[in-house]
């Protein structure tokens, strides 16, 4: 039987070492899985990962690199081989090959831990025969108790060559075979490519809802806007001193700035110098909306001026360095696609002055608001200095 807990990411000069053949005595296994201790599938153990998974779901992933030296069959000279993995009453099977005694399959395998009732993986290695049973070549026997877990981002673990055993595991036959195997979640790079036995019998649509989903739980970032000033605001009823503000949405969010009053009735330079905070979840694909207001009413508001961006034009800031602010021209609200002529009519534009960015340096607080579970910064380099630690002895 075969262990597999050595399996670990290999560098470029120990590839050729650890691709050596793997001869270990083994045993036979039976009885049920232990309770305790371990670092199996089943031993009860929680992994944990930097992939905020919404809820991990742990599988057991075997990958059938490719083989080499596979005898051909006594009966037709020749060699088809294909590859069975056989998990309890679960059997995953590779494509085959006609006449080729060193196949390359590159194929993934994925057993639901939840479903797993065996306590061995048998990789079997098979001939395919035109008439009655395919012919048996040899097999790999690993014991789930020993198979090491990769939890991304972790590096992938480096398939090894296992010389392949006769059925009774009494001894070697020619052949070899290269194999992964891992436990992971459904965060693993492989998870969507892969054959998952729960779906082996599920043709077409009916795949989608039995296979499990990755639920990723989405990177927040802050969108710090600084409101500075804004100028060349024309109010559409200059008979009065116009009351100012600025709103800005993002997505289902909307903040606004305060009113500012101004004594002059034309042009107006509004001042505010505010901070409006949003969070904001990666890829980005929501827009900032901002527009310039009027409070000619309690009840109405006029719309002076706007602008669309998106929130990944923004910059990303992971420390203290300065933001530099920026000037944004405003379109004139009602000057739409159909009106593109008449924006010819306007001599000047008026103008916002932006300050913005998103920040990542601390975590989004998403605990309740008396209560917060870490605040320490994200980003590594404002971590403050160890001063000293101290040593208790029991």
């Amino acid at each position: 039987m075969h262990q597999a807990n050595n399996q670990r990411s290999l560098s470029d000069h120990e590839e050729d070492y650890y691709y050596m053949v793997k001869d270990k005595n083994h045993q036979n296994g039976g009885g049920r899985w232990p309770h305790g201790g371990g670092r199996g599938l089943l031993s009860g153990e929680r992994f944990t990962g930097t992939h905020d998974l919404v809820e991990q779901n742990f599988y057991l992933y075997v990958r059938v690199v490719k083989a080499k030296d596979l005898p051909p069959s006594s009966i037709t000279g020749t060699c088809e081989p294909y590859v069975e993995v056989k998990l309890g009453n679960y059997k995953g099977r590779t494509r085959h090959f006609e006449n080729k005694r060193n196949p390359e399959w590159n194929q993934v395998f994925a057993f639901s831990k939840d479903r797993v009732q065996a306590t061995l993986l048998e990789v079997l290695v098979k001939d395919k025969e035109m008439v009655g049973r395919d012919d048996y070549i040899g097999r790999v026997i690993f014991d789930l108790n020993e198979v090491p877990t990769r939890v991304p981002p972790d590096s992938p673990l480096a398939p090894q060559w296992y010389r392949l055993e006769d059925r009774r595991g009494e001894g070697k036959v020619k052949g070899e075979i290269m194999v992964a195997v891992w436990v992971g979640n459904q965060g693993d790079e492989v998870f969507s490519e892969a054959w998952h036995a729960d779906a082996a019998f599920v043709q077409g649509e009916g795949v989608l809802s039995v296979r499990s989903k990755v639920y990723m739980t989405p990177k927040l970032w802050y969108l710090r806007v600084n409101v500075i000033e804004a100028q060349d605001i024309v109010p559409n009823d200059r008979s009065r001193a116009p009351e100012v503000f600025v709103k800005v949405q993002v997505g289902s969010q909307v903040l606004r700035t305060k009113i500012c009053s101004t004594q002059s009735q034309t042009t107006t330079h509004p001042l505010w110098n505010e901070d409006l905070v949003f969070v904001v979840a990666e890829p980005f694909e929501e827009q900032l909306v901002l527009t310039v207001e009027d409070r000619v009413h309690p009840s109405k508001d006029d719309v002076l001026g706007k602008i669309a961006m998106p929130v990944s034009a923004f910059e990303k800031r992971l420390d203290y360095s300065p933001v530099h602010s920026r000037w944004f021209n405003l379109e004139k609200f009602g000057f739409g696609i159909l009106e593109a002529d008449r924006r010819k009519e306007l001599q000047f534009s008026s103008r916002v002055h932006l300050r913005a960015c998103l920040e990542g340096a601390y975590h989004v607080l998403d605990d309740s608001t008396m209560y917060t579970s870490d605040t320490r910064p994200t980003a590594r380099q404002l971590w403050n200095p160890l001063l000293g630690y101290w040593r208790w002895v029991f």
